[in-house]
C-alpha cells in the first residue's frame, strides 16, 4: 500500500510539471513609444492583428507631440528607461541614438529584412558601423497634388513642360483659387517645395551622386538654376504667403481653396480625414520639354527599432518581425494610406496608385545625405530658401551660405 501511494505521488509530481510546462506563456506588455498622434486608431488596429497570432504580448501605443518627441525620447533613454519598440528618425536622425548605444542591431535577428531594397535600409542604417537598427515603415514621395474637379471645370490637364505649369498656375489663379497652397512661415515646408520642384533641374540622381562624392557643391550652376525655378512660382503662391503655416497650406488645399500643393505623399491620409469628397491627382514637375527627365525626391520615412536596454526583447523582436511582413505592409498602405516600405504592396486608393505610378524617384538631397553634421544640410537649406522668399537675398547668396555651412563638417568638401 506503502509503494502504491508513492507511485501515485510520483505521478501527480511528474503530471504537475508537465501541466505546467504546458501554462500559457507569460504575459509580457511592450510600450511602443511614437511621434505620430493622428495614427492612434490605426495602430490600434494594427495590434490588435499582432495580438491574433501572439495573445501573450501586450502592445501600448504612446504618441507624443512631433516637436516634443527627440526630446523626450533621448532623455528618457539617456535616463535609463524609455520604451521597448522606438519610432526612429531616418538618415541622420537616427544616428545620436544607435552611436550612444540605445539601439539594439538587427542583422540575423529580422530575417524578413533581407527582403527590402538596399536603398530603403539605408533609411534605417547607421553611418557609423554600418549595421541597421530598425525596420522602414514608409517611403514617402514629393510631387504636385491637384484638385482633380478644379482641373477639369477649368478643361486642364496634367502639364508637360514647366512653362505649361506656370500657364495652369496663371489659368487657376484668374478664376478664383489659390494656385498652389505652399507658403514659407514655417521653414520645414520649404525643404519639402525644393523637394519636389528642383530636382527636375539639377538633374535628379546624377547630381545627387556627384554633390555626395565632392565632385560638385552646393554653388552649381544646376542648383542656380533650380532655385531660380522655385521663386518663379512666387507669383503663384496665397497672398501673404509668408505669413502662411503647414496647416494653413492644408487647410487651403483640403477645403479646395487651393488648386496645387506641392507636398508629400503623406498628406492624402491628412486630406481623406480634412474631407473625404476631395478627389486628388498627382503629377511630377515637368522640365523645359515634354521629354526632358523628371525627377522627384524620396525617401525613407522613418524605422521601428528596439530599445538595447529594454527587459522584453524577445518579445520586442517578435512584435518587430510582424512589423516587416507583407501583411503589415498591406495594412499599413491601406490604413493610412501611405506607401509601405514593404516590398510588393499595392494600394486600392486612386490617388495614392497615381502617385506610385508617376514616381520618378530621386533621393532627397539633404535630408538623405547631408544630415549628419552640424549645422545639417536641412537647416541650411530651410533657412536661406526662407530668407531667398523673402526677398532678403539673392541665389547666388543663399547657396553659398549652404555651402560654407555643410562644408565645415563635410569632409568631402574640405579636399
Amino acid at each position: 500500500m506503502k509503494k502504491c501511494f508513492i507511485l501515485l505521488l510520483t505521478l501527480a509530481l511528474v503530471l504537475g510539471m508537465v501541466i505546467t510546462g504546458m501554462a500559457a506563456p507569460k504575459k509580457v506588455t511592450l510600450t511602443f513609444w511614437s511621434w505620430r498622434t493622428e495614427d492612434i486608431e490605426a495602430y490600434e488596429t494594427f495590434i490588435t492583428q499582432f495580438n491574433r497570432k501572439h495573445p501573450e504580448i501586450t502592445v501600448e501605443f504612446i504618441p507624443y507631440k512631433n516637436t516634443e518627441y527627440n526630446t523626450i525620447l533621448s532623455t528618457s533613454l539617456q535616463g535609463g528607461s524609455g520604451p521597448d519598440i522606438i519610432q526612429l528618425r531616418a538618415y541622420g536622425g537616427m544616428d545620436p541614438l544607435a552611436n550612444a548605444g540605445y539601439l539594439l542591431p538587427l542583422e540575423g535577428q529580422v530575417p524578413e529584412l533581407k527582403n527590402f531594397a538596399s536603398d530603403v535600409l539605408l533609411g534605417a542604417t547607421c553611418r557609423r558601423d554600418g549595421k541597421i537598427y530598425g525596420v522602414p515603415f514608409a517611403i514617402q514621395s514629393i510631387q504636385v497634388l491637384y484638385n482633380k474637379k478644379i482641373f477639369a471645370a477649368q478643361g486642364l490637364s496634367e502639364p508637360k513642360t514647366w512653362s505649361e505649369l506656370l500657364k495652369t498656375a496663371e489659368k487657376v489663379k484668374k478664376a478664383g483659387y489659390v494656385a498652389f497652397a505652399n507658403g514659407t512661415k514655417d521653414a520645414w515646408t520649404l525643404e519639402t517645395l525644393f523637394g519636389g520642384v528642383a530636382p527636375t533641374f539639377y538633374g535628379g540622381s546624377d547630381f545627387y551622386d556627384k554633390v555626395i562624392k565632392g565632385e560638385t557643391n552646393f554653388e552649381d550652376s544646376k542648383l542656380q538654376n533650380a532655385l531660380k525655378k522655385m521663386v518663379e512660382l512666387k507669383p503663384y503662391l496665397p497672398d501673404n504667403f509668408t505669413g502662411v503655416s503647414y496647416t494653413d497650406m492644408q487647410m487651403m488645399f483640403a477645403q479646395e481653396v487651393a488648386a496645387m500643393f506641392i507636398a508629400g505623399s503623406y498628406e492624402l491620409g491628412t486630406m481623406a480625414q480634412m474631407n473625404p469628397n476631395l478627389e486628388i491627382g498627382a503629377f511630377v514637375v515637368p522640365g523645359e520639354t515634354a521629354t526632358a527627365p523628371k525627377y522627384n525626391s524620396t525617401y525613407v520615412d522613418g524605422s521601428y527599432g528596439i530599445n538595447a536596454a529594454g527587459k522584453h526583447q524577445a518579445e520586442a523582436l517578435a512584435f518587430l518581425r510582424f512589423l516587416a511582413t507583407k501583411e503589415y505592409g498591406q495594412m499599413f498602405t491601406d490604413h493610412l494610406q501611405q506607401i509601405s516600405a514593404v516590398p510588393g504592396i499595392t494600394s486600392k486608393n486612386p490617388a495614392l496608385s497615381g502617385i506610385i505610378g508617376a514616381m520618378k524617384p530621386t533621393p532627397f538631397l539633404m535630408l538623405t545625405g547631408f544630415r549628419y553634421g552640424t549645422p545639417s544640410g536641412s537647416t541650411l537649406l530651410q533657412n536661406e530658401l526662407q530668407a531667398l522668399f523673402a526677398g532678403a537675398q539673392t541665389i547666388e547668396k543663399t547657396l553659398k551660405n549652404i555651402q560654407i555651412g555643410v562644408a565645415t563638417w563635410y569632409e568631402p568638401f574640405k579636399k
